[in-house]
């Protein structure tokens, strides 16, 4: 075969859906086509019986009405003409770049169809629906069913053991050890009113001396969170973390139809979050926290494993970061005593956001009542010292940039962060981004929340209204541009240390956060969730529902390829990073990853032309 006709065999078969192809139809599809050169700024003719695979340069892809639906790069197959894979819409490309073009007939491409499995879905899908494939075939690798498709009801076993509250706790105990279960469900005139477990009679009754003759209602928890037999296993996984229990009656049509325990979700698969959270709850000091902390990479690993979803993942992990905030914060107050004025702790980054991976650094604030006086500080200092160390000796290293409670600058009365705020909206230098950048992560975890809702209406409201803090704040989220270098190859790290791989993290997940981001800021949204973000955007109007729904979907599956790259160091013994080599993923997988890194580029280019940041580059 002559050297050009392998060289582009050899292409054709590095890239989807080409490498579905058998050898013997890779080695005689170069024959079958022809080159063609089209000029930056030229329209894409004679489209209407062939299809274009683009060599090198690139396309953009417009409907009728100009609007653009996707750009084409290196690989990427232009089959609008070919009359079999129409999306309905008759759309038009022109070169964005000199453009290098390999041109095969539609009929070739519906013989190709009819002879190989998978090949024709290709050309039938939008990039959203590629996407969408993408972020499947990422789940479907899970050797088991996902806790997140996985119901309730699938694990109820036994009808629920119920007494009326105003029989005795004796009666009860007797009918709990009858029975053979460590819980049971309270009503009073036949609805629910609470429930009782071994350890509230342990508690609650004998240690307190309370006669066994009273009624069960005293020592019941009244008024108990409760779930539906549909809610899925990992949803039930999540109130058990957060709410730090172990027991929550299921409720169906306004009557009981069983309990739902942790023990049932371990019995199961991967359910150790709510066992853990209960660890920290109970820690008597820091090197009880460490020990469990430990543990908390074995959990993630599990959770990858067992097919929970990337949000699934990210909360759950946040959750358990927030419970030994939380008890670190209790520890501190049983030493120090309570503290003279009301607080509430702050938890930033991906902690803030709910979307850690198993460790990461610490970004934190304390936000502190008007009432605080000079004389308080002394205090909290000292709290937010043994909070931050504590964190840090339980993996969650000190932040680099020191954008922790225990800085003085990030311990502050309501008055102080407004006063903060004010400067860094009107003021917007580059520290002044980067700090806000971290602020607008920020969400309550312990203390009294209201000082920070408050607070948070007004800042977003004050950044809201001023334009030039916006342009200046999306001009610098555009320094994390998606990995696409020139012919949009993938730009890979070269800094000595994770030479050769892909930064998922700051060239992938990060420019969608700052994304979500500005189109919170700019429509005074107040979730910090990066998807929470993008949803309530798309209600507001603030982006397309369709766009919207791309980058949540170039995220998950981001995201999903980066805790898959942890959990398997996890495995190994390693220590999880963010550093994938591209080449420990499938052709397909590459594909779906490039598309989701060419959906961020299209969407940040978009929004940095709508807040005028393109005037300060």
């Amino acid at each position: 075969m002559e050297v050009e006709l392998l060289e582009i065999q050899h292409f054709l078969a590095e890239h989807h859906p080409f490498d579905l192809l058998s050898e013997e139809q890779l080695a005689e599809l170069p024959e079958q086509l022809e080159v063609t050169y089209l000029r930056r700024g030229s329209e894409l003719t004679d489209f209407e019986n062939n299809f274009f695979v683009i060599r090198s340069g690139a396309l953009e892809v417009c409907a009728d009405d100009e609007k653009i639906c996707e750009q084409l790069d290196e690989g990427g197959i232009y089959a609008c003409g070919c009359s079999l894979f129409s999306l309905g819409n008759d759309k038009k490309a022109k070169a964005i770049e000199d453009t290098l073009l390999y041109v095969g007939t539609c009929q070739l491409l519906y013989q190709l169809s009819e002879q190989t499995r998978g090949f024709g879905q290709f050309f039938t899908a939008s990039i959203n629906e590629r996407l969408k494939q993408g972020v499947a075939a990422l789940t479907l690798e899970s050797p088991t069913e996902a806790l997140n498709h996985q119901r309730v009801s699938d694990l109820i076993r036994m009808k629920p053991v119920c007494m009326d509250g105003n029989q005795s706790i004796q009666t009860a105990a007797q009918m709990m050890s009858e029975k053979r279960v460590g819980s049971m469900i309270i009503t009073l005139d036949k609805q629910l009113a609470g429930l009782v477990t071994d350890r509230d009679i342990r508690e609650r009754c004998v240690a307190k001396g309370i006669a066994v003759s009273e009624p069960i209602s005293s020592i019941m928890s009244a008024k108990p969170h409760t779930i539906n037999p549909n809610t899925t296993i990992s949803d039930a996984l999540l109130v058990m973390t957060q709410l730090g229990i172990h027991h929550l009656p299921v409720m169906d049509d306004g009557q009981v139809v069983g309990m739902f325990t942790s023990t049932d979700i371990v019995k199961n698969q991967g359910g150790s979050a709510a066992y853990l959270t209960s660890e920290i709850s109970r820690a008597a000091n820091v090197d009880d926290l460490i020990n469990t902390s430990q543990r908390i990479p074995l959990l993630h690993h599990q959770l990858v494993s067992s097919g929970a979803s990337v949000e699934q993942i990210g909360k759950t992990l946040s959750h358990m970061t927030d419970a030994i905030t939380a008890r670190l914060i209790k520890l501190a107050e049983d030493e120090l005593g309570p503290a003279p004025v009301p607080f509430v702790w702050l938890a930033g980054g991906s902690q803030g956001r709910l979307e850690q991976s198993s460790h990461s650094d610490q970004d934190n604030a304390l936000l502190i009542d008007n009432s605080m006086r000079p004389e308080h500080d002394a205090y909290f200092a000292t709290l937010a010292k043994r909070v931050t160390d504590g964190l840090n000796l339980c993996g969650y290293i000190y932040c680099p940039g020191n954008a922790m409670a225990s800085n003085p600058d990030w311990r502050q009365p309501v008055s102080g962060w407004t006063n903060h705020f004010t400067k860094w909206i009107r003021t917007p230098e580059p520290m002044a981004l980067m700090l806000s950048s971290i602020w607008f992560d920020l969400r309550p975890v312990h203390g009294d929340f209201s000082l920070f809702e408050q607070l948070q209406r007004n800042v977003l409201s004050l950044a809201k209204d001023n334009k030039i803090f916006l342009t200046y704040m999306m001009a610098n989220a555009a320094t994390h541009r998606p990995p696409l270098g020139f012919f949009r190859q993938f730009v890979l790290v070269h800094d000595g240390q994770h030479n050769d791989t892909l930064d998922l993290k700051h060239t992938g997940i990060v420019p969608v956060t700052d994304i979500a981001r500005m189109l919170a800021l700019s429509g005074g949204i107040t979730a910090v969730n990066t998807l929470e973000r993008l949803r309530e955007a798309a209600k507001a109007k603030l982006i397309s529902e369709e766009m919207a729904e791309n980058l949540e979907d170039a995220l998950t599956l981001i995201a999903g390829l980066r805790v898959r790259h942890q959990s398997a160091q996890i495995a190994a013994g390693e220590k999880a990073d963010n550093f994938l080599d591209p080449d420990d993923l499938s052709g397909l997988e590459r594909s779906h990853l490039k598309q989701a890194f060419q959906v961020i580029k299209m969407q940040q280019d978009i929004m940095i032309k709508r807040f005028g940041a393109d005037n300060l580059r």
